[in-house]
């Protein structure tokens, strides 16, 4: 239960953060609410990917839907993967780090 209310205040978090301020702020949003919320180690990497993954996908394809681009249409004839994907996992890797790193800060304490 701990893991999803994590997963739901670091994915609202950021999507506040983002809508308002640059792209990076979510890692500090990711990074406060492991800090505040999040357990240790892995539980907390996996929380941070899985929210901001979720969310950075949710958003390419919203904004893709609405503007109806074809920028992913070609971006996935020269990569390998979905351009959705690719989005999902860079974001997610990025959440997840900064969270892993507020709940290392938080256990050194």
């Amino acid at each position: 239960m701990k893991f999803l209310i994590h997963v739901i205040a670091t994915a609202f978090a950021c999507f506040m953060l983002q809508y308002l301020l640059p792209w990076w702020t979510m890692a500090i949003g990711a990074f406060a609410v492991a800090y505040f919320i999040g357990k240790k180690g892995f539980s907390s990497f996996l929380a941070g990917f899985v929210a901001i993954g979720m969310l950075w996908f949710v958003m390419a394809f919203t904004i893709d839907a609405i503007t109806h681009s074809g920028l992913a249409q070609k971006i996935s004839q020269l990569l390998p993967l979905n351009a959705f994907l690719m989005t999902a996992l860079i974001g997610g890797l990025i959440g997840g780090f900064a969270a892993l790193s507020g709940s290392m800060l938080k256990s050194t304490k």
